[in-house]
């Protein structure tokens, strides 16, 4: 496992799952901000993480930011724990 990589895609993922929080700030205003990035944040979540589990977890995240209240999930950091802890266990015990 490239631990690069692995570094770089947490540190992503925390800086997006940051700017999906950011409306939390702005009251009113910060909804209409959730609507441009749901769709965003759905693609990144493609783009980092190949295959199904990506595209799953994009579609996760789309409508994760896209409804409010909920998008104090750290779908981003919680993406990078599947990938990096669960799945990494499973192919050191193979």
């Amino acid at each position: 496992m490239d631990k690069n990589k692995k570094y770089k895609d947490l540190f992503w993922g925390l800086l997006f799952d940051g700017i999906g929080m950011l409306s939390f700030i702005f009251p009113g205003i910060g909804e209409f901000s959730d609507m441009l990035w749901a769709p965003m944040a759905g693609w990144l979540m493609t783009k980092m993480y190949k295959g199904r589990a990506g595209k799953v977890a994009g579609v996760i995240a789309f409508v994760e930011e896209l409804l409010p209240g909920i998008d104090l999930v750290p779908s981003f950091t919680l993406m990078w724990i599947y990938t990096y802890i669960f799945k990494g266990l499973e192919k050191e015990k193979s």
